[in-house]
């Protein structure tokens, strides 16, 4: 865009403040890097989330804000997922296909993964524009990652991550009608940390009346998320960094400093937790999150749609293939299973290996749970299990983490889609997948094709012929769900 274009781009007046944005070739309109709150620096750095001073000359929406995100979850990942430098970090983008307050269009709000220490709502992935051209407006929020967002601190507030969410979705309630939406007709969504995200915000109280509907897709939550392991990892940081684990401490510590706090915090060792993790995450802290995700999110009322892939984290099978019995077994153990259910695991589920078994003990049992735990309760719940596996090199035809989200944002011609899924992956299932998506946000049910779970536990397999089955993870449930 050039600067000329930029100057003549739509300006929407939020309470904050007018912001210029972007009319793009198809129509829709682009608003990038909208605070919905003060920059979290130097005495607000571990501070509940403020609102952003007002600003009078209208603000360029035309680039992406800053992210909290300073390296990648990894080398490379899945899901394309841009650094961009700055303090304004809490920030959000709106996607709208109408300025027209009289549009009063239902609302997806984003919120992305990266195991709640990285990630990007930048992502070309989490582009809006085949949900505008639906009729559904998207809003993508950034929140502060790792130790600023989630680290228990005795002298500031818990759950500093959580709080932005509910600050972005406050934003998005006083501030959405001018962009087309309607705040009443808000679904809150993400994947991974994300759909974590989504679980969390079930659990809050404070995010009542904020939205009418979640989405959590591979939803990742803390094993186990109580004070008392959010207390273990505060003196487990104190005792490995040698730094006070406080706000006081750590405020004007530089982001590298912090990045290496982290990085000791979760390097392996003797004091360290033997499974597989989120130390960094939501956490029922008695106050905000009075009770544990799992059992608020079972009484929670409102619509849900919650599946997973069917292999995650699993590691390719000739991977897998070599890894000895004995060590499967222990690890089995370690999850949780008792000797029949671990006997019962190695004979139906031994080639899926440890990749598979945490799969099951992260992912898929606790989406099940709950799906049970709902259906008991009366409350609307739909399930699905993500097949396609595509053909990239060194996946050996597995469905893994992140596959399934281009399919549901119907962006299977975003950059890096074909080196994750391979060429040519079918735009049917995107067809498909996105529709049921859009059909939720917007009538709270993903279409007459895809029945709740229920009593017959009707479940969706995402794969090149999507079909609903009755109870096609009786093994997970049996195996994994007490």
């Amino acid at each position: 865009m050039t600067s000329a274009q930029a100057t003549n781009g739509p300006v929407v007046p939020t309470r904050g403040g007018p912001v210029r944005g972007e009319h793009r070739a198809d129509g829709s309109f682009r608003f990038l890097g909208i605070p919905y709150a003060a920059p979290p620096v130097g005495a607000l750095r571990f501070a509940a989330p403020v609102p952003h001073a007002p600003w009078t000359d209208p603000m360029d929406a035309t680039v992406p804000g800053p992210t909290a995100q300073r390296r990648p979850f990894a080398e490379i990942t899945t899901i394309p997922e841009p650094t961009v430098p700055g303090e304004s970090i809490l920030n959000l983008n709106v996607f709208t296909p109408d300025l027209a307050p009289a549009a009063a269009l239902p609302v997806l709000v984003w919120i992305h993964g990266g195991g709640f220490v990285a990630g990007s709502s930048a992502s070309p992935w989490y582009d809006g524009a085949a949900f505008n051209r639906d009729g559904v407006i998207v809003v993508s929020i950034g929140y502060r990652l790792g130790i600023e967002g989630f680290l228990h601190l005795p002298d500031a507030p818990d759950n500093r991550g959580v709080r932005d969410w509910v600050a972005a979705l406050e934003w998005v309630r006083d501030n959405i009608g001018v962009f087309g939406g309607d705040p009443a007709k808000v679904t809150v969504a993400g994947q991974s940390a994300g759909g974590g995200a989504v679980q969390t915000l079930l659990a809050t109280p404070a995010a009542r009346g904020l939205f009418r509907a979640g989405i959590s897709a591979s939803g990742a939550v803390m094993h186990p998320q109580d004070r008392a392991a959010a207390e273990a990892v505060t003196r487990r940081f104190a005792e490995r960094t040698g730094v006070p684990a406080t706000a006081v401490a750590l405020r004007d510590a530089a982001e590298a400093q912090l990045l290496a706090f982290q990085d000791a915090l979760g390097a392996p060792g003797p004091d360290g937790d033997e499974l597989p993790t989120l130390d960094l995450a939501p956490f029922a802290d008695g106050d905000l999150v009075p009770r544990p995700v799992p059992d608020a999110l079972a009484d929670a009322a409102i619509p849900l749609l919650l599946g997973f892939t069917e292999h995650e984290l699993a590691a390719p099978r000739q991977e897998e293939a070599s890894l000895p019995e004995g060590e499967l077994r222990v690890l089995l153990g370690a999850l949780g299973l008792d000797e029949a259910r671990t006997a019962r695991f190695l004979a139906e589920r031994f080639d899926a290996g440890a990749g598979g078994a945490v799969t099951d003990w992260l992912f898929r049992a606790p989406a099940l749970a709950a799906a049970e735990r709902r259906t008991r309760r009366g409350h609307p719940t739909w399930l699905y299990q993500f097949e396609w596996s595509g053909t990239a090199p060194g996946r050996d035809g597995q469905a893994y983490h992140c596959t399934d989200v281009p399919f549901a944002f119907d962006l299977l011609d975003a950059v890096g889609v074909e080196s994750a899924l391979g060429p040519r992956p079918p735009q049917t299932l995107a067809d498909r997948m996105h529709r049921s998506w859009v059909a939720f946000v917007r009538d709270l049910t993903p279409g007459a094709h895809w029945p709740a779970y229920g009593s017959a536990r009707a479940t969706m397999r995402w794969d090149a012929e999507p079909h609903v089955e009755h109870d096609p993870l009786r093994f997970v449930r049996e195996i994994w769900i007490a």
